[in-house]
């Protein structure tokens, strides 16, 4: 499984690159923090595979990385697709390494 590092994600973010970010926490979760991704909570994204771009990378995370890397792969194993990461640590590395102000539950 691929990962990227929050530090990874910050970079893509600003140079402007072209990615999909999908968040696959629960609607509550996604209400206390997020990192304005696309919500596609676990329970439902294999109901969704539609809304995930297979034209340009895509970033998958959650809170600490866990749920995120168990979609990733089995989003590679039963659709095929090449062009996932997992956000290795998830938001909570993200509050804590480069958005400080993002609150953590």
């Amino acid at each position: 499984m691929k990962e990227v590092t929050v530090q990874e994600l910050k970079e893509k973010r600003d140079n402007g690159e072209d990615f999909q970010l999908i968040d696959v926490r629960e609607s509550y979760e996604f209400e206390v923090c997020n990192l304005s991704g696309e919500l596609i909570p676990m329970g439902t994204i294999f109901e969704q595979i539609d809304r995930i771009a297979r034209d340009k990378d895509v970033i998958i995370h959650c809170k600490s990385g866990g749920r995120s890397g168990v979609v990733v792969q089995e989003l590679e194993r039963r659709y095929g697709f090449t062009n996932l990461y997992n956000l290795r640590g998830g938001i909570l590395a993200y509050a804590r390494e480069i958005d400080h102000s993002i609150p953590t539950y």
